[in-house]
Order: C-alpha cells, then sequence, then structure tokens
C-alpha cells in the first residue's frame, strides 16, 4: 500500500533553501535544481518532497574548494 507524501509548494521550498521563488523557477528551466514534481501538466502545480530538498543540499556539500569544483566539472 502506498503512503501519502508530505509535499511543499515553491514558495516553502524556496524559504527552506533559503533562496528566492525566481531561482527555483530558473534552477527547474536549467535542470540543475532539486527534483520537483508538477501535477496537471505544464501549467501545472509545481511541489517538492523535503527528501528532495535535503538531496539536494547534501549533493552541495564541500570539504574544500578542490571538491567544488571537481562536482561544478561532473555537472557542467
Amino acid at each position: 500500500m502506498a503512503t501519502a507524501t508530505t509535499v511543499v509548494n515553491s514558495a516553502e521550498a524556496a524559504n527552506r533553501l533559503g533562496i528566492r521563488v525566481q531561482t527555483l523557477r530558473k534552477w527547474r528551466y536549467l535542470g540543475t535544481g532539486p527534483r520537483y514534481i508538477r501535477y496537471g501538466g505544464l501549467r501545472g502545480r509545481v511541489v517538492y518532497r523535503p527528501e528532495d530538498l535535503e538531496a539536494f543540499l547534501e549533493g552541495r556539500i564541500f570539504n574544500n574548494t578542490t571538491e567544488e569544483t571537481v562536482h561544478h566539472e561532473q555537472t557542467a
């Protein structure tokens, strides 16, 4: 049996990440932001699962600038 997943809207997600909603929109367009769910087609509602926001942040933790540079080169 599937369980209900808690989701947050773009404003709540942006607040959790400490960024503006416009930044999330840009990241969705570029494909560089956290995973998201869209309901109702291209103009539908966008929501985020908290675990996807956490995974996004976890993927951006670095010990030094060399790690950061390598990560950036791999995702470019």
